[in-house]
């Protein structure tokens, strides 16, 4: 799971800012006394030395997950990445005041504020990491529903500390499949006894995924509660997408889309936004252009044909087109041109397509297809003609990712490892439909540095 800004995530990072800002200054005043730490800050542009600083650890922090609430969580992963990224910073700070030393804040310093900052941080997040666990703080919920979606909505509140809920407990008909399966709750009650429940346990909201044609609706005691003002209710599904980032396809109804909030897109919307993504991926051509030109020098030293690589692919609304990559199959992987899931350590690949496709470089040549309007730069990827008609016809509502253009990169991208599988399709169109239902500058510039990150340390390759 990648970082969301949620006003927690927010508060962490104001947070650090303060622990980082506090660090220096208590090295400063460690390694000069006050008077000497005082003079620093006032005459050698200390202050902006020190914003520099913190600038640097901050990203070095973003980069290794240190505001993904599920690494705080996390203690073994904690550590050694807190550790890593504190390094990492310093090492960065200590090659740039090499070739601008008018910035160094000297090594005595440098020395006290890692040891300081360090401490610190790890004291923040050990301290968040007993609040989130703590069985008495957080937003009681009750959840209403069928067994599936009680297992579902319990172990996405479970997985996202961060969105401060606790499980109180939880109301279903279907008691046998959700015994033993859902942690840290329990079977509170009836339907009939909702407001009885809601009083007696003190709930501050309930989740509601109960089918009403069932039947076991509870309408009259949800609306008495509303209007009384008692608890906040949600529907299971926005509650849901809200938590994980993704729609819920068992139980998704077309007027959920309908009536999303997202807003209309004007016509300079759209060319604003394309024209933005064109000439970023002109940047991208021009920037990677000599790792292009060794990449396909590679690829010709080690096996025979073209260095490209031509593939039909799906488009908006349903445009097929011809996407470009760098070959990293060896020629005539497809056995009688069968298009084939491709595979984790897939044997057709070759030594330099393993390299390029573990660190994207065989996706470079897909900047053209931006510029040329196939594609955007972000977006649901493109999948095979022959890919679309067999996954269409077995998930419902997957044609409807064509509604968009397709991407280089995507929150499904981010958000989940590549998939071989129906099953893995299925989960990518439900957080392809929440970009969808979503779409937003801010959610783009997230996905964007979420790809960085994922560049960076390998995640996702095949």
């Amino acid at each position: 799971m990648r970082t969301s800004f949620t006003p927690r995530t927010i508060a962490l990072i104001v947070a650090d800012c303060a622990i980082i800002y506090s660090g220096i200054l208590l090295a400063l005043a460690l390694r000069l006394d006050i008077n000497g730490a005082l003079f620093h800050l006032r005459e050698n542009n200390g202050w902006s030395k020190i914003a520099l600083i913190t600038s640097v650890c901050l990203i070095s922090l973003y980069i290794y997950d240190l505001y993904d609430y599920t690494v705080i969580n996390n203690r073994r992963e904690l550590r050694p990445r807190l550790v890593q990224a504190v390094g990492i910073s310093w090492a960065l700070l200590a090659v740039l005041f090499y070739f601008a030393p008018s910035w160094e804040v000297g090594r005595g310093t440098a020395a006290y504020s890692i040891i300081i900052t360090l401490v610190l941080l790890l004291g923040l997040r050990s301290g968040i990491h007993f609040l989130f666990g703590h069985p008495e703080i957080g937003n009681k919920i009750l959840i209403v529903g069928d067994g599936q979606v009680i297992i579902d909505t319990a172990n996405a509140a479970l997985q996202r500390r961060d969105a401060g809920y606790r499980i109180a407990g939880f109301i279903t008909n279907e008691f046998e499949k959700v015994e033993g399966l859902v942690s840290q709750a329990r079977n509170l009650g009836k339907i009939a006894d909702l407001e009885k429940i809601v009083e007696r346990e003190e709930i501050d909201s309930i989740v509601i995924g109960v089918r009403e044609q069932r039947g076991t609706f509870p309408a009259e005691a949800l609306l008495r509660l509303r209007l009384a003002g008692a608890v906040g209710i949600e529907e299971f599904t926005s509650f849901f997408e809200r938590v994980t980032g993704r729609v819920y396809l068992d139980m998704l109804r077309p007027s959920w889309l309908i009536f999303s909030r997202r807003s209309r897109d004007s016509q300079w919307k759209i060319l604003s936004r394309e024209a933005a993504y064109r000439f970023l991926a002109l940047g991208g051509l021009i920037v990677s252009f000599p790792i292009a030109v060794i990449t396909a020098i590679l690829i010709k030293l080690e096996s025979k044909g073209p260095c490209l690589y031509m593939q039909e692919r799906v488009g908006k609304n349903g445009r097929v087109f011809e996407l470009i990559k760098f070959r990293s199959m060896n020629v005539g992987a497809e056995v009688e041109g069968r298009p084939m899931w491709a595979a984790p350590d897939d044997d057709r690949a070759t030594l330099v397509g393993r390299v390029i496709r573990k660190i994207r470089v065989d996706e470079i040549p897909q900047f053209w297809n931006i510029l040329k309007g196939d594609m955007s730069f972000i977006g649901p990827r493109p999948e095979r003609p022959e890919f679309v008609s067999a996954l269409a016809g077995e998930i419902q509502y997957y044609e409807y990712r064509h509604l968009v253009a397709p991407g280089l990169t995507g929150w499904a991208q981010i958000k989940y490892p590549y998939g071989a599988s129906v099953e893995d399709a299925r989960r990518k169109l439900e957080y392809d439909l929440y970009y969808i239902k979503n779409q937003s500058f801010t959610l783009d510039v997230i996905i964007l540095f979420e790809t960085i990150k994922t560049i960076l340390f390998g995640r996702g390759g095949r």
